[in-house]
């Protein structure tokens, strides 16, 4: 059994769906081979997918970017995560769908003859963060940004990821916000946002950091709350003198960052911006 799978679940492989303990895929997969493969991360709330026509535009941009043949049309994507929930009990969940090249001889270059590309989809047991750790918000850590230079792909190559990780483990604290040349990157695995002077901020949408759904959407709810939001370079001084930090993903929604390299943030408490795109986040939850 796979933690955070239930048994009662199927997974999809290769056209199949099967118990989790049956799935199996080649050691020759260049997934497991060379990480060449990408994932996309798609929450349920109710049943109901959450932004899933951007996760499927994201997903989309990652097969075109490594040049994995697309194993699916919109409609066949959407099918198969429809076919996943009809296979679970769990109506708050995540739908975590893969792609890689596929199977073939171990050489770096990619195959000389095609190979069908390896689809895999399985449904996972989440809860949306609760109610206290919205209201205390979380700690965080600054650290060097050391991963590779596409970042803007969401690819199943996350070792500088995991390291990232855990060194936020190592440190007792939730998450790093990441920095590479003086300027803000991300987390780990989320995206990190700035307010300073009831400005909202994000870094650049380019290779230096994964696009979040989030991304978009932050935005969306700031122009609805009338809040000013500005995508640009951040230098670390700015972040270290924030009057709010955020950061945002799947998993995670939105949660305010109250310390950082054991400092406070601001107030040391949840500041009104993270407060006001919060209530924007759980109002689009509802109209779902």
């Amino acid at each position: 059994m796979i933690p955070g799978v239930p048994g009662e679940s199927q997974v999809y492989l290769n056209g199949e769906f099967l118990r989790v303990d049956e799935a199996k895929v080649s050691v020759l997969d260049r997934g497991f081979i060379f990480g060449d493969g990408i994932y996309e991360v798609v929450p349920v709330y109710q049943g109901n997918a959450f932004r899933m026509a951007e996760h499927l535009n994201r997903l989309d941009r990652s097969l075109a970017a490594l040049r994995i043949a697309q194993p699916f049309d919109r409609e066949g994507w959407i099918d198969l995560i429809q076919q996943l929930l009809a296979r679970t009990n769990l109506e708050t969940c995540i739908v975590y769908l893969q792609v890689t090249r596929g199977v073939a001889k171990r050489d770096h270059q990619f195959p000389s003859t095609p190979v069908a590309p390896t689809v895999f989809g399985m449904i996972s047991a989440w809860a949306p963060p609760p109610a206290a750790q919205r209201e205390r918000g979380l700690a965080a850590i600054s650290i060097p940004d050391e991963r590779w230079l596409h970042c803007e792909i969401k690819s199943v190559s996350l070792l500088g990821n995991v390291l990232a990780k855990q060194q936020a483990v190592d440190a007792q604290v939730d998450e790093v916000v990441q920095f590479r040349d003086g300027y803000l990157t991300e987390g780990s695995s989320t995206n990190i946002w700035v307010v300073s002077g009831g400005k909202l901020l994000a870094p650049p949408k380019n290779n230096l950091i994964l696009e979040g759904i989030r991304y978009g959407l932050l935005g969306e709810l700031a122009a609805e709350a009338g809040i000013p939001f500005e995508s640009r370079p951040i230098s670390q001084q700015e972040v270290e003198q924030a009057d709010e930090l955020m950061l945002s993903s799947a998993t995670k929604e939105v949660l305010a960052i109250v310390s950082l390299d054991g400092k406070p943030v601001g107030s040391g408490k949840p500041g009104p911006v993270f407060a006001q795109l919060r209530a924007g986040y759980d109002a689009r939850i509802a109209a779902l």
